[in-house]
């Protein structure tokens, strides 16, 4: 019997918060799908999720971060469209100037009001739930 899985990855918004407003860092992808992303990647076998959140966020940007908190599980079998992926999304803080490392081919510092329009995967999805979490404080409903 062969079986399929999806695979596990992390996404990671990270805050600047040595700036006003405490914009986030988006990676401009270097690779297909092509467009902006939240910093993020699969998770390496016998990683734990938040190692793979730090070691993605470094490899990528090439700044620490400090996690804050697991925000959401997003898994539509859609939302990835090289394979069937299930992300763990992490809110996180960091301070300096990010670099594009990895796979990524620019990075960017975005303010919530100017974010760019061409974004990869459900990162729309992902981000209008971490907008509405940052501002109301509402969490997003499951299903």
């Amino acid at each position: 019997m062969i079986y399929r899985n999806p695979a596990p990855t992390v996404d990671i918004i990270i805050e600047l918060i040595d700036r006003p407003h405490r914009p986030i860092i988006l990676i401009e992808r270097h690779n297909e799908p092509f467009g902006w992303a939240i910093p993020g990647g699969f998770v390496d076998y016998g990683e734990p999720v938040e190692v793979a959140a730090r070691r993605e966020a470094k490899e990528e940007i090439g700044l620490q971060i400090e996690l804050i908190e697991q925000f959401l599980v997003y898994s539509d079998p859609s939302r990835d469209p090289r394979q069937h992926t299930i992300s763990i999304v992490f809110l996180a803080t960091a301070t300096g100037e990010p670099i594009a490392g990895d796979d990524a081919k620019d990075v960017g510092i975005f303010e919530p009001w100017c974010v760019p329009g061409n974004l990869c995967f459900d990162h729309d999805r992902i981000l209008r739930d971490y907008w509405q979490y940052r501002n109301y404080g509402i969490r997003p409903r499951l299903g």
